[in-house]
């Protein structure tokens, strides 16, 4: 893991409080910058967002596709704790904490936003951070491009739905328009470009020329997700320093969502008789999110200003620290899975 990767957590609380600083002093020109919109598309976000995305979907071999059938059991594990429960136990998580228990806490005009940030987080597995995960708990790499790689085209199919059907079951309108610019410019296109890209590179020199132009590009992708926050922040500020305590409240169904669906994809895989150097990387890939798709969808669909903006920062916030602690208990249970699961 990279400087950048390592301490992805303390670059996004300096940007937190560079954005609201700078929101204070010079207001004037964030408005501007969220104000510069086209068709509900921020422009200088949308800039940035594909900046993020792109570089890491350039690492995606979609011709791993078919790989799947060699770890189909690790597969369908991770499959389903992606699609079928993760986006569904973050409705769940939201509604018992935000809407209940932390519900007096919260300005109430942000409660449904505060929600729909948390399923768009969610709804989402992670693509890009997945390798590092993955590399770190000695993870099958065939297993972990096929994995990705089919979760990229489930994506495309299953982001927009799942988003609609959670929202709508919240009662959170849902503006389908968005949504679906939304898929096309950060899920479609982008997969296409980097797609495209990655062959031409391929085709020029080889693994070689892919691994260097990756190695360029990973300090920009990163650059560009802290650019965003701090322009978010900015807009978010005045809220945030009213409510202090929103950001660690915030935290704790993510928290929970992520030791959950990691732990249930683990002992699932171990049932399953799926060997450890799959099941530790199946459980990584269960337990996170694809962030920077999140943090895009809730500004396009409710705006820079919205809890739901808020809400997906906040996974981006405890992203490497709560995922280096579920490497750490994966790579110190080793022992203990292998001696169940031959038992």
């Amino acid at each position: 893991m990279g400087v950048f990767e390592r301490y992805l957590t303390l670059w996004v609380t300096l940007c937190i409080v560079a954005g609201i600083v700078l929101g204070q002093a010079t207001p004037a020109i964030f408005h501007a910058i969220g104000g510069a919109t086209i068709a509900e598309v921020n422009l200088p976000v949308a800039v940035l967002i594909w900046l993020m995305i792109i570089p890491m979907l350039l690492k995606i071999d979609l011709g791993a596709l078919v790989q799947v059938k060699e770890h189909w059991r690790g597969i369908a594990v991770t499959v389903g704790i992606n699609w079928l429960v993760k986006p569904f136990s973050m409705a769940l998580l939201g509604w018992i904490f935000i809407s209940h228990l932390f519900q007096p806490f919260l300005p109430a005009d942000q409660i449904d936003s505060y929600i729909a940030g948390l399923i768009l987080l969610a709804a989402a597995p992670c693509t890009a951070m997945v390798f590092v995960w993955s590399n770190l708990v000695d993870g099958e790499p065939h297993f972990t491009l096929s994995q990705v790689a089919l979760n990229d085209s489930i994506m495309i199919v299953a982001f927009a739905p799942i988003v609609a059907l959670l929202l709508g079951l919240s009662s959170i309108t849902v503006p389908w328009n968005t949504l679906l610019l939304s898929v096309l410019l950060y899920i479609v296109v982008p997969v296409i470009v980097a797609q495209l890209w990655r062959r031409a590179l391929l085709a020029q020199g080889g693994q070689d020329a892919l691994q260097k132009t990756l190695a360029r590009l990973g300090p920009l992708s990163l650059s560009a997700l802290l650019l965003t926050l701090v322009i978010l922040f900015g807009l978010q500020g005045e809220q945030i320093i009213r409510q202090p305590l929103v950001i660690g409240l915030l935290a704790v169904p993510i928290l929970i969502q992520v030791y959950f669906n990691a732990s249930f994809a683990y002992l699932l895989n171990r049932a399953l008789g799926v060997e450890w150097c799959v099941a530790g990387p199946s459980a990584l890939i269960g337990a996170s999110n694809f962030f920077e798709l999140a943090v895009a969808t809730a500004i396009a669909l409710f705006g820079f200003q919205s809890g739901a903006a808020l809400a997906t920062v906040v996974g981006v916030l405890v992203e490497v620290p709560v995922m280096l602690s579920v490497v750490h208990i994966v790579r110190r249970s080793r022992s203990w899975y292998e001696r169940v699961k031959t038992a």
